[in-house]
């Protein structure tokens, strides 16, 4: 239990220190759930420039592995903005030279409660309909289970590695099936 501790608080990284000490390994999932609904501004603002101040404070505190959810199909070249904005954030993070840098890239979070109203009602139908049809080197456009995705993220902790990896689809169900 933290006392006499100020809130950490995304927009001041200085915040999130004392909950670092002594930690080597840092989960970071903050993003926007839907980044249609603002500003390119406003996405960045927290999608990679609140992300990149965390893992900044995450390596000064003495992180040593840092896991990131991010998305499928990131490439910092992208003609997508989100797409080329969390593969720039990767980019940067790359940059951090943690001793393990895990990129989580889920295609659709398929979870239990529809939070964002009819199109995201619709995808939760939908999607997993699809799971038959993507096959082969399109598995990793598989919708994921929030549950499994988790799992995998808090399993992935444990597993002895080093370096970066980019985990997806099938990557998250090996792991949360140990």
């Amino acid at each position: 239990m933290y006392t006499n501790t100020p809130s950490a608080s995304v927009s001041d990284p200085s915040t999130y220190q004392s909950y670092l000490q002594g930690h080597t390994t840092a989960i970071c999932t903050l993003g926007v759930g839907e980044p249609s609904k603002m500003s390119k501004e406003e996405f960045v603002k927290i999608d990679k420039l609140a992300v990149l101040d965390f893992a900044r404070e995450c390596k000064k505190a003495g992180v040593k592995h840092f896991e990131l959810l991010a998305s499928v199909d990131i490439n910092s070249k992208s003609m997508s903005f989100y797409l080329r904005t969390k593969g720039e954030l990767v980019e940067e993070l790359k940059a951090l030279h943690f001793e393990r840098l895990s990129i989580f890239q889920p295609s659709m979070i398929l979870t239990p409660n529809n939070r964002y109203g009819l199109s995201q009602a619709i995808v939760l139908r939908v999607w997993p309909l699809l799971k038959p049809l993507l096959g082969g080197r399109l598995r990793k456009y598989r919708g994921i289970p929030v549950s499994i995705l988790g799992q995998a993220m808090a399993k992935n902790i444990s597993i002895e590695a080093e370096g970066y990896e980019i985990l997806q689809w099938d990557e998250f169900y090996a792991i949360a099936n140990q």
